[in-house]
């Protein structure tokens, strides 16, 4: 006898998984982009473009307060952790590392390909970025010059010595700035739940930006960037599924697989979102769940979401000042690899997780004294490159909690062991019931 349904699931739509939602997006942006650009239905172009623009300012729009109040309550919680400023001075140390081992990726990748020749591009196709990085820039730009600007104008590196000043002082003063930590955890519960809703647009955010980098840039400029492109994709991809598997075997002793069924939910809003700190609150919620300390996480995660960049900061500027040194004729050699080694490592902190790495590539070609008009050969493919890139500054910021944890002592391996990609909603931050009165 055929049993019967339960009564409470006749006629009730299947839910669509996000993994399933974020895909159907990406296939809808592509068929969309195509049909706007081959068809020049300028009605559909602007509406990719305004609903791709609609979600990225959605997520900026949260980034400045997150960061604030994500950086200083989890700089307050390193007082519950055991030996909390060697976590932190580890947790720096390998962030260090592995940039080091992804710009020699990259510099191996682009010495093998030589990237910038035989694209096609001219001298017309360049042009002076808008925003550029120099190091006084970027040493004297982390002080603010008032609390009100660096929110205005999403100075996250600003924002960031705010927030570390403001946790430091909070830990000094110990239970005098508990009410002003209760309000901090207050508004950064709020804005996480807040941020939930947006990362749930993402499918449809997805459409947009697919669509409006289809549109703008269609299959001949890919063509002329395909080294490139390859080169970036293939480094990321080394790091993210090589570099890190093999350092989660030999150095925290676990299955790599296990890593990516946890992560995945984070790794894949990553690509589609291009934010870092957009992606954190679930970026947080994984590596929670792979069995890294909530109170180490809450640390580890948003300080990596806005310095750890290994595919912004250190394979992409390593194969672009390759690819724009081999354009303009300009000749690097082993002084100019270590710099660039430099500015990777060190430096890494100018893309402050936000989409794109333009400061960041100024910031290596200025070192380097190559032209910064360079980077106006780069602008238009980036949207295509910042996904990969990403996904794989995300990873990372998951993956150096898991290595820290696991040689301080600290991971659970049994929750490690039993992590698997789980549905969106197992993530969402819990609303606390009102205390009875």
């Amino acid at each position: 006898m055929t049993p019967r349904a339960p009564e409470g699931s006749r006629g009730r739509i299947p839910k669509v998984p996000f993994w399933a939602q974020i895909l159907l997006g990406l296939v809808l942006g592509v068929l969309l982009g195509w049909l706007a650009r081959s068809g020049d239905i300028a009605g559909l172009g602007a509406a990719l473009t305004k609903t791709g623009e609609i979600f990225v300012q959605l997520l900026k729009l949260a980034v400045a307060p997150l960061v604030f109040f994500a950086i200083m309550v989890s700089i307050t919680n390193l007082r519950n952790v055991h030996n909390a400023a060697r976590l932190a001075t580890r947790t720096l140390l390998w962030f260090m590392a592995t940039s080091l081992i992804a710009v020699a990726i990259g510099l191996l990748i682009g010495v093998l390909t030589n990237p910038g020749s035989g694209t096609g591009l001219s001298a017309k196709d360049a042009a002076k970025p808008e925003e550029s990085g120099s190091w006084l820039d970027f040493l004297t730009g982390i002080i603010p010059t008032d609390v009100i600007t660096p929110f205005t104008e999403l100075q996250v590196l600003q924002i960031v010595f705010m927030a570390a000043v403001a946790g430091v002082a909070a830990l000094k003063l110990g239970e005098k700035a508990a009410p002003l930590l209760a309000v901090g955890e207050s508004v950064l519960a709020l804005l996480q739940k807040a941020l939930w809703w947006i990362i749930r647009l993402a499918p449809i955010g997805t459409i947009g930006l697919i669509g409006t980098a289809i549109k703008d840039y269609g299959w001949d400029l890919l063509g002329r960037y395909a080294t490139f492109t390859a080169d970036i994709y293939i480094g990321c991809a080394l790091v993210l599924f090589g570099v890190y598997p093999l350092l989660l075997t030999t150095v925290a002793k676990v299955n790599p697989l296990q890593f990516f069924r946890g992560a995945w939910p984070a790794i894949q809003l990553a690509f589609v979102s291009r934010s870092s700190v957009g992606t954190m609150p679930l970026t947080q919620k994984v590596t929670e769940r792979l069995g890294v300390p909530k109170e180490y996480a809450s640390f580890a995660v948003p300080f990596g979401s806005t310095t750890k960049m290994d595919g912004c900061a250190s394979v992409y500027p390593a194969i672009a000042a390759i690819f724009i040194g081999e354009f303009y004729g300009v000749p690097l050699g082993v002084r100019e690899y270590l710099l660039i080694v430099f500015v990777s490592v060190i430096g890494s902190a100018a893309t402050a997780g936000l989409t794109g790495a333009t400061v960041m590539l100024t910031l290596t070609l200025s070192t380097l004294g190559l032209p910064l008009a360079g980077v106006g050969l780069l602008l238009a493919i980036d949207p295509i490159l910042d996904m990969m890139r990403t996904a794989t500054n995300v990873a990372g910021q998951s993956v150096i909690p898991l290595l820290v944890s696991a040689r301080e002592g600290i991971l659970d391996r049994d929750k490690y062991g039993s992590a698997r990609g789980a549905e969106l909603d197992a993530f969402e931050p819990e609303v606390q019931p009102a205390a009875a009165a």
